[in-house]
């Protein structure tokens, strides 16, 4: 699906379920991450993560449209647009869009640790993808000294 596709998808979602014009603009983003989509509260535009369609297909991106029009169509209006707000939950719910997106992090992809600690007294070793403060934290077997092995 390119652009102008997803404008048009966007386009006749919003006239069919919300019944209200969607005049701004609608896109994909890859540096989105862990969300399926952003509206813009300043531009009134949307971005779509296109790993949603790669990964889980059309009927879910049409599920995450619907939230952002969710947004779209309750921001322009002046109600309640943010997600713990009633109006937004209810409208959410009449438009069968869906809350939370499925999981987006590809099965298998998975950054390997950075620093490898070992406890000093029980060998017990600690991989982590962040640095600790060794001064702070200690061994949680054996309360010994942590030192970095790699």
């Amino acid at each position: 699906m390119n652009e102008q596709e997803l404008q048009r998808l966007v386009e006749h979602i919003s006239i069919t379920i919300f019944r209200k014009p969607f005049r701004h603009r609608a896109s994909f983003n890859r540096r989105l991450k862990t969300t399926g989509g952003r509206y813009h509260l300043g531009s009134h535009d949307l971005d779509f993560n296109p790993l949603v369609l790669e990964l889980h297909g059309m009927e879910e991106l049409e599920k995450v449209v619907k939230h952002e029009l969710c947004h779209y169509h309750l921001h322009l209006e002046g109600r309640g647009y943010q997600h713990r707000d009633a109006d937004f939950l209810n409208l959410l719910k009449a438009s069968g869009g869906s809350r939370f997106v499925k999981d987006l992090r590809q099965a298998g992809i998975v950054a390997p640790p950075k620093w490898l600690y070992s406890c000093s007294a029980c060998g017990q070793m600690y991989p982590r993808k962040r640095r600790i403060d060794l001064k702070k934290y200690v061994c949680g077997k054996c309360k010994g000294k942590l030192k970095i092995t790699g």
